[in-house]
């Protein structure tokens, strides 16, 4: 995209592994699973048996007047942005005007469970509390974040399933390229919840493996299918001109970026569409194929969405690139993910080492002839493309590079 370059300068997490990015990163790097069975009365009638739980955070930090209109996803995304804002050397409420993307799948599912099971128990709305609709709303992760942090710039709030992670990214770097905003703090969020669960069980989608350990298992012959998770991801992304200004840590710069749909179905995912996606993401950094050092796949470990992705995959980028995914470590955190997985991503690329994908040994070959990392690589240099999709065809690709001091002084072409 032409105009301002766009950096990242601050990241915050809270995941299945705990608060913060160091817990993550940590986590991911030593290989490690976040899956935890589910308790009995989550179960209910579900074949999935796991799940990818925030483990119980120190929510109180939050002023209660905040707190009141928070379901879990926002206090997640709060506490994230905090980090990130600290970690770019910000106040958590900035004196510089700033704007918020950030999506989740939808408002509070467990908000609206208690509203319904309060209202068919006793048929009445009088003691439904004042805050409910801040809690169910759909921007209702986006709209907290920016109180809580103080934003007065736009803000946006993508609501695209497994892909509004990504595509908040994605809109926050066209906001700062084309001028209208100089710093965006961007994510995604979701609250783990039955009907979650239930609807990737419904849709045979669902893994019914009971041991956490080895129940996601993306690109592997033997994988069954999603482990849902929870959890939110926010980075805090600016101008490179705003970043120099206040000399403020540099962790990437975002090259490019893309936003696509699959129009053919609702549920089945399209490799020509996912290809297209990567490719004008190619187009929107300036870059080849063969500039690429390491491809984040979104691999969900459902049948068909990894034969998607991996046909896409090699069809970009031959059977080169090392390619792997997280969904392993952390289970399938739904908005959150592209967030989550983008910070990660940015910290491989930082110590140019990358991660592999957590429980492939038998690699499925409709997937595609992949380069997939079964251990830790080292590379020092060249490009990271993340992918993010989600059910009715929304396609997400951004390109993340370090910033070295030859480029900080060359604009894009």
């Amino acid at each position: 995209m032409r105009g301002k370059r766009v950096v990242v300068t601050g990241m915050g997490a809270v995941s299945p592994f705990g608060e913060g990015v160091a817990a993550m990163y940590e986590g991911v790097r030593d290989n490690r699973c976040a899956l935890s069975p589910l308790p009995a009365y989550k179960l209910e009638g579900l074949s999935c048996r796991v799940a990818g739980l925030v483990p119980p955070l120190q929510e109180k930090r939050i002023p209660r007047e905040l707190r009141r209109s928070m379901s879990p996803m926002s206090i997640f995304s709060c506490l994230a942005a905090w980090e990130a804002l600290t970690n770019a050397g910000l106040s958590t409420r900035p004196e510089q005007r700033m704007g918020v993307a950030v999506g989740s799948t939808v408002g509070s599912p467990t908000m609206l469970h208690e509203f319904f099971e309060m209202f068919l128990r006793e048929h009445s709305v009088e003691s439904m509390r004042s805050t409910v609709f801040f809690k169910v709303m759909s921007h209702t992760v986006a709209a907290n974040v920016a109180l809580a942090c103080g934003c007065a710039g736009r803000t946006l709030a993508p609501a695209a399933a497994c892909a509004s992670g990504l595509m908040s990214l994605c809109l926050g770097y066209e906001a700062i390229a084309a001028g209208r905003e100089e710093m965006m703090l961007c994510g995604g969020a979701d609250e783990f919840h039955l009907l979650t669960s239930a609807t990737f069980d419904r849709l045979g989608a669902a893994s019914h493996i009971e041991d956490p350990d080895c129940a996601s298992r993306p690109f592997d012959a033997e994988r069954t299918g999603i482990v849902c998770g929870e959890g939110a991801g926010i980075l805090l992304l600016e101008s490179l001109e705003s970043a120099q200004a206040r000399n403020a840590p540099i962790l990437a710069e975002i090259r490019g970026a893309a936003i696509s749909s699959s129009p053919g179905s609702i549920a089945q995912p399209d490799a020509a569409a996912i290809a297209g996606c990567m490719r004008r993401t190619l187009d929107d950094a300036g870059a080849q194929a063969q500039d690429v050092a390491y491809v984040n796949a979104h691999a969900t470990a459902t049948e068909f969405g990894d034969i998607a992705e991996g046909q896409a995959i090699e069809a970009v980028f031959g059977s080169s690139v090392p390619v792997s995914s997280f969904k392993g470590h952390l289970g399938h955190t739904m908005a959150a993910s592209g967030a989550l997985e983008s910070i990660l991503c940015i910290e491989m690329l930082q110590s140019s080492t990358y991660f592999p994908t957590r429980g492939l040994r038998n690699p499925d070959v409709r997937c595609g002839n992949l380069n997939h990392m079964c251990e830790h690589l080292h590379k020092p240099s060249g490009l990271v493309l993340k992918n993010s999709f989600a059910l009715g065809g929304c396609n997400c690709t951004i390109i993340f590079d370090r910033l070295s001091e030859n480029s900080i002084n060359v604009g894009k072409e």
